[in-house]
Formats: C-alpha cells, structure tokens, sequence
C-alpha cells in the first residue's frame, strides 16, 4: 500500500492517536514513521521514553547527511512494537527540536525511500504521521508522495474551520505539484455534526470516523495495555478496508498494480 499519510491543521487533534491505533491493528506489515517536526511522542508517551540509546528519524537523518548511509542504518533506528516479529514497526520522530534542522532538508530523500518499502522483501506499508501542516519546515514532500493522504480533523465548527484551510492549502500544493487528483480524504476522530454535512461543507469525502474513546487514546498516548475490542482499535481496523478501496480505485485509474487484499479479520 506504500505511503498513507495522516496530517491535521492547526487545532486538530488525533494524528499519532489514530496513526498508531492503525499501525496496532492493521493486518499488513507497516512501518509507523514519526515525520512531524514539532516532534514525535510515540516514544515518550506510548512506549514511556524506554529504549537503548538513541534511536529514529533524527539519528537517520544525522547520518545520512554525514555519510549518505539511509539503506544501511533504517532498520537499525526502528522500534518493534510487537517483538519479535517485526511486523508493526516505529520510527521515532526527532526528539530534540535541534534535530529537526537536519530532518527537514531530507525530506524528499525519505518520501522516496519510504515509498519503496512495499516493493521490499517483506514488504511494509508505512503510515506517516506528519503532525500539523502548519508548522516551520512541514514534510510537504513526504505528503505529495503519499497514495492517500488522510487530513483529521474533530467535526465540530472551530476544527473545521481550520481544516477549511487546510484543505485548500494541500489542493493548491497538490495541483501545483501535478500530483494525482483523489489522494485526499477526511478522518473525523470523535463526534460533533455528521459524516454527509462535513462533507458536503468542506467539499472532501469523508473515509471513516473514529470514535470517542478515552480510555483507549490515553494507552496510546501514555502507555498500557492496547485492547483489540475497544472502539477506537475496532475502527482503526475497519479503516484498512476503505482505504485499500480507495487505493485500488487509484491505482487502477493510474494504470498501478492493486494492493494487497486484507485478510478477513479473526
């Protein structure tokens, strides 16, 4: 499935929630990679900051200017998430906001190399988390190179109103790009006006939405047991099947080979 993107605007929520909640229960193997430059929090908070040494996108990037060595060193700056089986993996994001000057120069080197995992043997999807767009040095690239881009946003009126802009702003990049038209869809995470009328206010489709559930968002957000049967896991597993949907309908109008089918659930 390659690269599929989730990003917010200023004032959203939910990004590395639903990122993670995905990279957990979604059946392919996937590389969960940390791209916002404000910073990642997936190692602080759901993992509780425990790892041997220094470890992710910042050390890559470190390295890769210094050496130009991304194939060799990625797989050693991942996190298993479900050792050992190296199926669910994380790539932290920078935790040293110094770290953030070396990542954003890269982030054409990294969209082209994360593009090329599903082609690997095993082959990995990777789920981008790229924060909020409206930040110093957003991964735009790493955007235009998704084959979906997933903008979340909360369905209530000041959410929306930022993510208006939003948007419009990744149409604009978008056609200025010459990228495909159909990557974009919304996720709403939680509750407020319906599916239909934020689609129909924001002139975008509407993939899925997350429910509420706190419970579930603070194991993800500062760690503990992740229970397959709660909500928000549910429908982050349901949202693989939309997905794939939609990226076969693109890939067969782009004239690309079809995803992989995901395999019923147990």
């Amino acid at each position: 499935m390659s690269i599929i993107a989730l990003v917010s605007a200023k004032g959203s929520p939910g990004v590395t929630t639903a990122a993670l909640a995905c990279t957990l229960s979604w059946h392919h193997r996937v590389v969960l990679a940390e791209c916002d430059p404000s910073g990642g929090s997936v190692l602080a908070g759901y993992l509780g900051g425990v790892l041997p040494g220094p470890r992710g996108i910042g050390e890559l990037a470190v390295g890769e200017l210094r050496d130009g060595n991304l194939e060799q060193a990625f797989w050693s700056q991942l996190v298993d998430l479900d050792a050992p089986h190296r199926e669910r993996l994380l790539l932290p994001g920078v935790v040293d906001p110094a770290q953030a000057g070396s990542v954003v120069p890269l982030w054409q080197r990294f969209a082209d190399f994360f593009a090329a995992l599903d082609k690997g043997q095993p082959g990995y999807d990777v789920i981008v988390d790229c924060g909020r767009l409206h930040v110093v040095g957003p991964p735009w690239p790493v955007l235009r190179a998704a084959e979906i881009v997933l903008l979340v946003t909360a369905p209530r009126l000041p959410d929306l109103s930022a993510t208006h802009a939003t948007v419009k702003a990744i149409e604009r990049d978008f056609a200025e790009h010459r990228v495909p038209a159909g990557s974009l869809r919304l996720l709403l995470v939680g509750g407020g006006h319906g599916r239909s009328e934020v689609a129909k206010a924001l002139r975008l489709p509407v993939i899925a939405q997350l429910p509420d559930d706190p419970r579930t968002a603070e194991v993800l957000a500062h760690g503990g047991t992740v229970r397959a049967n709660r909500p928000l896991m549910r429908a982050a597993s349901a949202l693989e099947v939309p997905v794939r949907a939609l990226l076969d309908r693109r890939r067969a109008r782009l004239g690309w080979p079809a995803a992989q089918e995901v395999p019923d659930a147990v």
